[in-house]
């Protein structure tokens, strides 16, 4: 329907229609591409070894903090996110970047995963932990009822059990 049969002016017309064209297409998620709105903002506990895997699933989303006690273990993670945040010490880096994030990422060796976890829960801030997430029935309870206490969503990844193979 050519503009003026719409009933309008020319001028009405241009108006109108300009305010669907300034907006930019990765703003809303057009072309192929993920709109910031649909992003999240992840804090990653662990960043050398099994956390780069973590790192390329979860391609695309704000990596707004990286935590490493070996900084030659992450220097690949460092390099490949400069802007995010780095720190030694999990609980301040969450004290630091808490507000800032939706979610973590927990992919330390094994006898910290659930002192990170339960961290990160309390946090009310979702959570996805590489296994064992604990150590023994009792823990794993506690990290069970406190996430359901917390109304977060969380996920045990088990390395090839995490993905639609």
């Amino acid at each position: 329907m050519p503009w003026n049969d719409l009933g309008i002016s020319r001028r009405q017309f241009i108006t109108r229609a300009a305010a669907f064209t300034i907006i930019p297409a990765h703003v809303l998620g057009r072309n192929g591409q993920t709109a910031p709105s649909e992003k999240l903002n992840l804090a990653y506990i662990g960043a050398g070894g099994r956390a780069r895997a973590n790192l390329d699933g979860l391609r695309g989303h704000n990596v707004v903090a990286l935590c490493d006690v070996d900084d030659r273990r992450a220097a690949e993670s460092y390099k490949e996110y400069p802007q995010a945040q780095r720190f030694k010490d999990f609980r301040k880096m969450l004290d630091a970047v808490g507000k800032d994030i939706d979610a973590a990422v927990v992919s330390t060796p094994d006898h910290t995963h659930a002192v990170a976890a339960m961290r990160v829960i309390q946090m009310g801030k979702h959570l996805y932990c590489e296994k064992p997430l604990a150590h023994s029935i009792h823990e794993v309870r506690a990290l069970t009822e406190a996430a359901r206490k917390a109304g977060i969503v969380t996920q045990l990844g088990n390395q090839g059990h995490s993905s639609e193979h």
